[in-house]
């Protein structure tokens, strides 16, 4: 079940939140209700491996309990038994197929490919980074109950963001609705609605579309260089309005229950390095990453630069992997490792103007997703050839004016949207209040984000293309 389904919209959701605010006279009621509907929501596509993620509650509630008793060694032991435990099943689900495939042709006699459990990379991140937390004492350990709504909470449950149960610790006992509260979550849910089903899935009808010709290969298809940057610019917006989307709308779910999670997103495509992209892009994986890999190896702050290299390439070779058994991705990864560590040591964005990092920013990154799109190697390969017209290809591209025709409008409305401009001007005029605007704005506002969303409902409604990207993940 996905948020922009009409099932969610409609059934779950609606009756979710009535059964919640009917039992609004009892904190652990309503906890009871979150917990058994997010059960009923990731059982709902995943009738069997709901198994894994109650396996998942359990075992990790009963390890948090160890590491939080006895001895240092008995603790510690403890500790990597979580670890070993929670990535042997990530690996078994999501990594032994693409291993498999790597050994001769003599042992593969039988396919180990297993249907990947929806958003298990997700929920696992979360698992382990709860009974670290225990273990070094910085939350105490909690009974199943509270670690199975942490874990299992259906608006993060199958694609972020990361929370860490510190951060929500005190909102599991002691949350408050408001009526303001309320609305805000309201809101943002309604605006990750509009920009998934009018934006996103936009994007991604002409993406695939070219991704598709390239893959089939330039003697039965020629995709010219404009088509190919047209196609890698809007999976580019695809991939930043479906993800950031999707965490619009888990923090508007989840504001309306009383929890607060943080942002997932700072308009990464305004970013001037490689580095500040990362610090905007899927926050929480950064900061998961950050503080539970390259903080424990030593970080940057070591004396030897060796060390510091090493760190780097352990983070994001293992980010590479977390998004997928793929080459791809673990090449893509490698990309991020090689460009940051060259920032780090040549400092060589701080010395363009600011256009320049600009471009040479957004550069990387659509060169990146190009490698994060293709099926393959080979096929990102020819790709990035046919977007400098080196695969006797050409530049020019009829097609490719006729789709920026009829998507003008969406694709100019992403870039926009893609900026802080809109957020710019709402902080002028809340800075320039008087009454006509206030009332203009306090009128506009609300009026248009309910057309929008219901005109969102209707596209949806009719069977409209609806893919979502971090299923995979």
């Amino acid at each position: 079940m996905v948020f922009s389904s009409i099932i969610f919209l409609f059934y779950f959701f609606p009756i979710t939140l009535i059964l919640y605010f009917i039992c609004s006279f009892s904190r652990i009621l309503q906890n009871t209700v979150l917990l058994l509907a997010s059960l009923v929501f990731y059982a709902w596509g995943e009738p069997y491996n709901v198994l894994i993620l109650i396996f998942s509650i359990l075992f990790n509630s009963l390890m948090g309990y160890r590491v939080s008793q006895g001895g240092k060694r008995k603790r510690k032991f403890f500790l990597i038994l979580t670890v070993v435990v929670n990535l042997g099943i990530l690996f078994v689900f999501k990594y032994l197929g693409f291993v498999w495939s790597l050994l001769p042709d003599q042992f593969q006699t039988i396919d180990l490919s297993i249907a990947l459990p929806i958003g298990i990379s997700f929920f696992t991140f979360q698992a382990l980074s709860y009974v670290i937390d225990v273990y070094k004492g910085i939350v105490p350990a909690e009974n199943p109950f509270y670690v199975g709504l942490y874990i299992s909470f259906f608006p993060q449950l199958i694609a972020g963001p990361i929370i860490q149960y510190k951060t929500i610790a005190t909102d599991i006992r002691k949350r408050k609705v408001t009526f303001h509260k309320f609305g805000l979550g309201m809101s943002r849910f309604a605006v990750g609605v509009i920009k998934k089903v009018l934006l996103a899935n936009c994007f991604a009808g002409i993406a695939d579309n070219v991704f598709g010709w390239s893959a089939i290969g330039t003697d039965k298809y020629v995709v010219p260089a404009m088509l190919a940057w047209l196609g890698s610019i809007a999976y580019m917006l695809q991939i930043y309005y479906d993800f950031s989307a999707y965490s619009d709308m888990a923090i508007g779910l989840a504001l309306c229950f009383g929890f607060k999670f943080g942002e997932n997103f700072n308009y990464p495509y305004v970013a001037t390095s490689i580095q500040d992209f990362w610090k905007r892009w899927h926050i929480s994986l950064t900061d998961w990453f950050r503080e539970y890999v390259y903080f424990p190896l030593g970080g940057s702050r070591v004396q030897n630069r060796d060390i510091m290299v090493r760190n780097l390439f352990i983070v994001w070779l293992l980010t590479g992997i977390w998004h997928g058994a793929n080459w791809t991705f673990i090449l893509w990864g490698m990309l991020y490792f090689v460009v940051q560590l060259a920032e780090r040591f040549f400092h060589y964005p701080e010395k363009m103007n600011i256009w320049m990092r600009h471009v040479y920013t957004l550069f990387v990154i659509n060169i990146g997703w190009v490698l994060f799109r293709a099926n393959d190697l080979y096929q990102a390969g020819r790709y990035i050839l046919n977007m400098f017209g080196l695969n006797r290809n050409g530049i020019y591209s009829g097609l490719a004016l006729i789709m920026l025709k009829e998507n003008w409008v969406f694709l100019l409305a992403g870039f926009i949207f893609a900026t802080p401009i809109a957020r710019n001007v709402n902080e002028y005029l809340y800075r320039h209040r008087n009454f006509m605007t206030t009332f203009a704005v306090s009128i506009c506002y609300p009026v248009g984000i309910m057309l929008l969303f219901l005109l969102s409902v209707g596209y949806l409604a009719s069977g409209s293309y609806n893919p979502f990207i971090y299923f995979n993940f």
